[in-house]
């Protein structure tokens, strides 16, 4: 490091050090020109060095979060006046925080979310002259409750304050609301109401979520004032009443989280006007009444999650044109009726289709085939990422991602849940229902389809044997329809298949229990009368002939066997016999012995 002594930028995130020794602090401690320091994620497990005297006394930027450092907090941070930024998160880090980091008079950015043995009280630690604070982040901890931090009042310049997962409980406080632009109080324990006029005390509030608390009472109308929202997360909740129609008038939304609450009525009609939202979560509530034809506006759509509620009327047959960008949509279970009527081939991007338990009817449209997302043309989607902008170091952006919410998806006879895998899952759920048409034969170009879920309707014909093409399918229930025929040979081939039901149906026939169908157990198969073979109890016409013909052959094998082993005897003896006997004779009989040799004298003197 000496012949780096003019250094004054170190980026080097991501690089694997997870080899270097402990005093690599020190050693960046030689660097007295040192302004930046990068090394996140880069496998770092050495704590800290403990400083005696600070040399990189102009360091401004301090990110060396995403290790795993098992380190106390290095309390020679509150010596570095001329720290912006530091990041010292997801590092395990335990101890007492520096009583003197609040009083740093230049600080800005601080993270220290996820080091959950990090001790002492916060208001003691935070509420000095720490007022050019913009970006807080102290998720994941356990120094901050269980009391609402009051000290925060004093903070005036704060643009992102995220306390997730903090162990806060109690109300909020009024004074809260207009205290930051990013507001993230999820996963807490935190209980009253929303105030009415929540929305006129931050008209610049950008991120709001308190999802996973007790909030009850209704979702104050007021919130639609605040008209430059992006992210609404009040999931998980006790919230009651209806969903205001205010909501609306965010017009730059583009996340909305809004399940596992007590809320009712009918989703407002005006939410046509939400054209940037691309996420759109209602479900576990009790909304009812139809779908808005005013809904079609809202063309960004990626994530339609409206399941669990009591919705009724026909599927909307311009769903399939007015979200062409949408990759989930989940309908169960509602009252939904009529037939599946809106054009699937639109959905090129769609790689959930959940409308299960409702009661559509008619046949299942052949466009169901053009689902180019779960076909071999099909592309992985990837996990939707909101990327914005919490502050500006140096000239340079400094960024913050948030993913999409968990999905529940329902497969091998239970809730599966799903967040970053989610692009892996590519299913279709149907089940349910009152379909009426012979099986899918259209089904089989969807290779990419990883569940299938059609139980539960009237569908019948026979199982097609070409369903060997979905050779991703991990979970296949048909159960309880009418299909008739032979389980297809090929089935066992589909080597994912750790789920399958074909239970009350009209099947016949033995079943090709050989491959991944031997992993599978007698209820799969129950229910068919006429089915036969392994693992059922019932034996297939002919099996005990073909058992007895077996020993048959067994015994017949023996006997071939023991004869075999006599004739080669008998041939080795003969050999043996014909070689030895006249060499014995010619041994015993010395005047037979002059003779032979005589004669082969002879013999030889003719040749030559």
């Amino acid at each position: 490091m000496t012949s780096l002594g003019s250094l004054k930028k170190l980026k080097m995130n991501h690089v694997d050090f997870s080899m270097v020794g402990s005093q690599w602090m020190e050693a960046l401690n030689r660097l007295p020109l040192l302004t930046e320091l990068h090394l996140q994620d880069c496998g770092l497990s050495r704590p800290i060095s403990s400083l005696s005297s600070i040399k990189f006394t102009s360091l401004s930027i301090l990110n060396i979060g995403g290790n795993n450092l098992q380190s106390k907090f290095p309390t020679w941070l509150q010596n570095i006046s001329s720290i912006t930024f530091i990041d010292l998160s997801s590092n395990d880090l335990y101890g007492q925080i520096s009583p003197e980091l609040g009083e740093l008079p230049n600080l800005q950015h601080l993270d220290l979310s996820w080091n959950t043995n990090l001790t002492g009280s916060c208001s003691q630690r935070l509420r000095g002259s720490c007022k050019k604070i913009e970006f807080l982040d102290l998720a994941g901890n356990n120094f901050l409750g269980p009391s609402f931090p009051t000290w925060l009042k004093f903070q005036k310049n704060l643009f992102e304050l995220d306390m997730l997962n903090a162990s806060i409980s109690g109300s909020i406080p009024n004074w809260f609301w207009n205290i930051s632009s990013r507001l993230d109080l999820s996963n807490n324990k935190l209980s009253g109401s929303i105030p009415a006029n929540m929305g006129e005390s931050n008209l610049d509030l950008l991120f709001l979520s308190l999802s996973g608390n007790q909030i009850t009472r209704e979702i104050p109308k007021s919130m639609g004032y605040m008209r430059k929202l992006e992210t609404i997360d009040l999931s998980r909740n006790s919230l009651t009443r209806s969903i205001p129609s205010s909501i609306s008038n965010c017009s730059s939304l583009s996340f909305l989280n809004l399940r596992q609450n007590n809320l009712f009525g009918a989703i407002p009609k005006s939410f046509g006007r939400l054209k940037w939202l691309h996420s759109l979560y209602l479900n576990k509530n009790k909304l009812s009444g139809e779908l808005s034809l005013s809904f079609q506006n809202m063309s960004s759509l990626e994530i339609l999650d409206l399941s669990y509620n009591k919705l009724s009327g026909d599927i909307p047959t311009w769903i399939g044109t007015a979200f062409s960008s949408l990759t989930v949509l989940k309908l169960r279970p509602n009252a939904f009726s009529g037939g599946l009527l809106f054009r699937l081939s639109n959905l090129t991007l769609l790689h959930i289709l959940d409308l299960a338990e409702n009661n559509l009817s008619g046949s299942i449209p052949s466009t169901l085939g053009d689902l180019i997302a779960m076909s071999p043309k099909g592309k992985v989607i990837r996990p939707l990422i909101v990327v914005y902008v919490i502050g500006n170091w140096n000239n340079k952006y400094i960024t913050k991602a948030i993913g999409q919410d968990k999905l529940i998806v329902k497969a091998k006879n239970q809730d599966l849940e799903y967040a970053t895998s989610l692009p892996l899952v590519v299913s279709i759920d149907l089940s349910s229902n009152n379909f009426t048409s012979q099986f899918p034969n259209q089904l089989t170009k969807l290779t990419r389809l990883t569940f299938l879920n059609l139980s539960r309707n009237h569908i019948n014909g026979s199982i097609l044997q070409d369903i060997s093409m979905l050779h991703e399918l991990q979970s296949l229930d048909l159960s309880y329809n009418n299909l008739y025929g032979t389980i297809p040979s090929s089935m066992p081939s589909l080597t994912f298949l750790s789920y399958l039901d074909l239970s009350n149906n009209n099947l016949s026939g033995k079943i090709p229990f050989t491959g991944q169908m031997t992993t599978l157990n007698d209820s799969m198969f129950a229910g068919n009368s006429l089915l036969c073979g392994h693992p059922l109890v019932a034996q297939c016409q002919g099996d005990d002939l073909d058992q007895g013909q077996g020993q048959s052959n067994v015994e017949d094998e023996n006997d071939d066997g023991f004869v075999d082993q006599w004739f080669y005897l008998s041939i080795g003896l003969g050999f043996a016999a014909s070689i030895l006997g006249p060499f014995f004779l010619i041994v015993i009989k010395k005047p037979w012995c002059e003779a032979y040799f005589r004669l082969v004298g002879k013999i030889v003197d003719k040749v030559l």
